[in-house]
């Protein structure tokens, strides 16, 4: 196992997903319909791979949690549908990695906290975003009753933060001083 090789592989692969170029509803209808047709979306082509190699990793995960989260959480936010709900479970994976070697997912949560104020300040995120999010942690716990009530309350913080997250990206572009401290305030 060459952890830098694995490393530098994820790397790539969330680089090539979120390079502007291929951000495809940034493009008009026409020039979106014809890339399509021609190439399809490679971003869901590169997420599908990077799902496949996250799981093929086995016991090596461990060395990539919390420094792949940031990277996955990038790649969860693009908004295409089937691209998100093929890559949010990694997520969850790397929850219960975490949990299995340490009683808990510390580590993940924090640099989950960070990253996400990071990209939704940068204009990534949306309220469906926040939807499937929850809808697919909250899925993926089920199956582990033992872990169901800590991925509950992540997932719970994360949906309020998130929340908050947008409400003050939107009123920034409002003329109202008040709510824009009123914004921070709740998000602080």
């Amino acid at each position: 196992f060459n952890l830098q090789l694995w490393n530098n592989y994820f790397h790539l692969a969330v680089a090539f997903i979120t390079q502007d170029s291929l951000q495809l509803e940034n493009f008009s209808h026409a020039k979106y319909n014809k890339i399509q047709n021609k190439y399809g979306d490679m971003r869901r082509l590169i997420g599908f791979a990077i799902r496949d190699m996250w799981y093929k990793l086995g016991q090596n995960k461990i060395c990539f949690i919390p420094g792949m989260v940031g990277p996955i959480l990038e790649m969860t936010l693009i908004p295409e549908v089937e691209l998100r709900k093929a890559t949010i479970p990694i997520f969850f994976d790397m929850m219960l990695c975490e949990y299995q070697r340490t009683g808990e997912f510390k580590k993940f949560e924090n640099e989950i906290i960070l990253k996400l104020d990071h990209e939704v300040e940068g204009g990534r995120g949306d309220e469906h975003y926040m939807q499937l999010f929850e809808s697919i942690l909250t899925e993926c716990a089920c199956q582990y009753p033992g872990i169901f009530n800590l991925v509950e309350s992540f997932v719970s913080l994360v949906k309020g933060l998130l929340e908050k997250l947008l409400d003050y990206r939107t009123v920034m572009n409002d003329e109202s001083k008040d709510n824009r401290m009123s914004c921070t305030v709740n998000l602080l």
